[in-house]
């Protein structure tokens, strides 16, 4: 879709077990609702995301704040499906080694994990990696105008369990297309701080996405890995970046500049396409 000096393949050694990076075509059975019969799927009948969202420790700040809110899912057939007992495809770098989809009931699929111990044999340590299965929980469905043509749009967003804290999340678009919906776009962001999904909106034909950290944007399927040197507390983000995307029938594609804007002070002005300008300073001095 476009180019960038680097991807983030991978985020923890918990998950180093996916393998594969084909990322195959999705297909009718990939995005088959629970209750197909859709036509007697009101939308007062979709599950409630929020209650499937993550919780925040008071201690910390809410970083899944502004990915809840909803209003009512419109009166189409899109509105209607029932996100929350749905497949979906995995995007490059989650995938397993039987497969690149995961399944949600009610809302939810429980990861698998065995444990790994200093007196298991390399073989027994392999054995059980392979055993390993990501799970995933739904954090909201937002309907919303993302290609300009005036019919909204799903936006799905899922959080990867992990087994611990971590909090990377997927993000789905579909669009209602041959009398189905039609995956147009997924991808993964980071956790939290590094590269977390803050909110994702349109404005003026644009999808407009935000992530935890400076300079943190979208390519493809997965999100750009840090600044060297801009390391900081996952829980709390100091920076996010707002990038801009236009869909041109077929694609994302990056518009604009990205900016980069503090938390703490939100007077500043944004910083624009940070890593360049540090790459350039760095040089510089050399």
């Amino acid at each position: 879709m476009f180019k960038a000096k680097k991807t983030v393949i991978g985020f923890f050694l918990l998950l180093a077990f996916f393998a594969g990076c084909r990322n195959r075509p999705t297909s009718p059975d990939a995005v088959t609702v629970a209750n197909s019969n859709l036509s007697n799927v009101s939308a007062g009948q979709l599950k409630d995301p929020a209650k499937f969202a993550p919780r925040s420790s008071p201690d910390f700040p809410n970083l899944q704040s502004e990915l809840l809110s909803r209003g009512t899912p419109p009166d189409t057939l899109l509105g209607r499906v029932d996100f929350a007992n749905f497949t979906y495809p995995l995007p490059r770098g989650w995938q397993h080694p039987d497969g690149d989809e995961i399944t949600l009931s009610n809302g939810r699929l429980e990861p698998k994990f065995k444990d790994i111990n200093d007196d298991m044999s390399p073989d027994e340590k392999a054995a059980a990696r392979a055993e390993r299965r990501i799970g995933a929980s739904l954090v909201n469905v937002k309907f919303m105008d993302v290609d300009g043509d005036g019919s909204d749009e799903a936006v799905v967003i899922l959080k990867i369990e992990t087994g611990g804290s971590a909090i990377p999340q997927l993000v789905y678009i579909y669009k209602w297309k041959n009398e189905k919906p039609e995956l147009i776009w997924n991808f993964r962001t980071g956790d939290r701080a590094d590269g977390g999904l803050k909110s994702i909106q349109t404005e003026n034909g644009e999808l407009i996405v935000e992530l935890f950290g400076r300079d943190r944007f979208i390519i493809g399927q997965t999100e750009t890995g840090k600044i060297t040197g801009d390391e900081e507390q996952l829980c709390c983000p100091t920076h996010f970046t707002r990038t801009r995307y236009k869909y041109n029938g077929r694609n994302f594609q990056l518009q604009g500049k990205r900016l980069t804007y503090s938390i703490s002070n939100a007077a500043a002005g944004p910083e624009e396409n940070l890593s360049e300008r540090m790459n350039a300073a760095s040089e510089s001095k050399n």
